[in-house]
């Protein structure tokens, strides 16, 4: 890597994914700070249409493919995930969802935390967050 690659990498830099949200709210789906990724919490919106499922199930996969795209465009992936936060406004909701968790980090194993909280729309029904180390993570 050449001194200015390396002084690029460094850098801070965002990873915008198009959502109308981050230009009305003022913020990036993702930070790349050094070798840190920091993805917002990530609802379940397809942002190509701004649409959002009713179902939960639905809505957690979604997720985790607008949070794969970032981490993708941030030169991660989810083996590098060493940090995930599970927001829910009900409680219930959470254990259905649980097939769809595991099958991105059940080899993964990052800490987790599910939270019970309002989130910014009604139809949200789970937003994820995510802590990535680029390179951390063995690659399958």
């Amino acid at each position: 890597m050449t001194e200015r690659e390396t002084k690029r990498e460094t850098k801070r830099r965002a990873v915008l994914s198009g959502s109308v949200f981050e230009e009305q709210i003022g913020y990036a789906r993702a930070v790349v700070d050094g070798d840190w990724v920091h993805v917002s919490g990530t609802t379940g919106f397809d942002y190509a249409t701004m649409t959002i499922s009713d179902d939960v199930v639905e809505q957690a996969e979604q997720c985790l493919r607008n949070i794969g795209a970032a981490l993708e465009e941030a030169g991660s992936g989810f083996p590098d995930v060493v940090r995930v936060r599970y927001l829910l406004p009900e409680r219930a909701d959470f254990e259905p969802c649980w097939p769809v968790l595991r099958r991105v980090f059940g080899q993964v194993r990052p800490a987790a935390t599910m939270m019970m909280c309002g989130l910014a729309d009604p139809r949200m029904k789970i937003e994820i967050e995510v802590y990535a180390r680029r390179g951390s993570g063995e690659r399958v």
